[in-house]
């Protein structure tokens, strides 16, 4: 039987028996059709690129873990082949990613194995959280800045959005072992605290938080040289939207969201907006530059700890003003300003006051 999977954002086809489905088929496929359908899915490139420990990298050998291109039996032998490498991560959706695809395609395949490597995806997730309730970008690699605390593109929020479902049973992670539930659980009421820890003081004035937080000190730290030690207009939106979806909202949360979105308000980069332009005299005939534009408002991405002025900064890790002050390939490269919070504001945070009659 042939069903269309949405996986991640692909669509993916799957073919199953009939038998697992539950419904009779119109037509059967021989045996040796369907393993080579099923070797062609999401699910088993999923399974072969996962590595011993329960989790799954964002890249082998430089090169993006890409499940839309097709593998032979051989390109998913050869994956097999690294499971002992120890460059599992939760940066740039990896493992998380998989965990909710692999869950999904076992409700429609009823295939154990990729239950089972869900399963230890969510344990690997466990597994890696620190002592404080953070989560570092990679584990066991705990080179340069890895083992910090990383809110940075959102990775510490998607994993507990992970375990959350699962604590909560939510949707296809009702189907995982039940054991996992009260472990999930106490994880993400762990990593609720380290996100109350971590949001940043500023002059005694709580404020947000940065995309790193030391492991130890719990407070903001450098990433790469272009990502010091500041405050986040951009992962800041996604750790307060994470508290948002907590039931029963301590006076604690409360008041961190609260901080939070008057953070957001006295933020704004009110009538600018950032456009691309073509530019010949720059390196690759383009720019990105900020321009004003009345009614419309961004928020930068980094904000100095103590002036709580917007920062530029590039590869040579000074700060800067203004955007037109770093180099081209950064300006283009990177996104340093936007318009991150803007549906907090006007949507999810009028909703919530209103869901708790705030």
């Amino acid at each position: 039987m042939k069903n269309t999977l949405l996986v991640a954002g692909l669509s993916v086809v799957l073919v199953t028996s009939a038998q697992a489905m539950g419904h009779r088929a119109s037509k059967v496929l021989p045996p040796l059709a369907l393993a080579t359908a099923a070797q062609d899915t999401t699910a088993e490139k999923m399974l072969a690129f996962q590595r011993s420990n329960g989790g799954w990298p964002k890249a082998v050998n430089e090169v993006k873990v890409d499940y839309r291109h097709p593998m032979s039996a051989a390109d998913l032998q050869a994956a097999r082949r690294d499971a002992g490498k120890e460059d599992a991560t939760i940066d740039n959706n990896a493992t998380t990613r998989e965990i909710t695809a692999l869950v999904t395609a076992f409700k429609t395949t009823q295939n154990p194995a990729y239950k089972q490597a869900a399963e230890n995806g969510i344990r690997y997730l466990l597994k890696m959280q620190q002592t404080s309730g953070g989560f570092p970008q990679y584990y066991p690699d705990a080179k340069f800045y890895r083992a910090q605390i990383t809110y940075n593109d959102n990775a510490m929020i998607k994993a507990l959005t992970v375990l959350k479902s699962v604590a909560d049973k939510k949707g296809d992670f009702a189907l995982v072992d039940p054991t996992l539930v009260p472990q999930a659980q106490k994880a993400v009421d762990k990593g609720v605290l380290c996100i109350l820890k971590t949001q940043y003081v500023q002059h005694g004035k709580p404020t947000v938080w940065c995309a790193q937080h030391d492991r130890v000190t719990l407070l903001p730290c450098n990433a790469r040289a272009f990502e010091i030690a500041s405050l986040s207009g951009d992962e800041s939106v996604a750790i307060t939207e994470f508290l948002l979806t907590l039931d029963q909202p301590t006076p604690e949360v409360r008041r961190a969201i609260e901080a939070a979105v008057a953070w957001f308000q006295a933020s704004k980069m009110e009538n600018m907006a950032v456009q691309d332009i073509a530019d010949p005299k720059q390196p690759k005939g383009r720019d990105r530059v900020m321009v004003a534009q009345p009614g419309s408002t961004l928020w930068a991405r980094f904000y100095d700890l103590d002036t709580n002025q917007p920062i530029y900064v590039g590869r040579d890790g000074v700060k800067h003003a203004r955007l037109a002050d770093i180099e081209n390939e950064r300006r283009t490269g990177y996104v340093y300003a936007s318009t991150w919070p803007e549906k907090l504001l006007t949507r999810e945070y009028p909703k919530w006051q209103q869901k708790w009659k705030l």
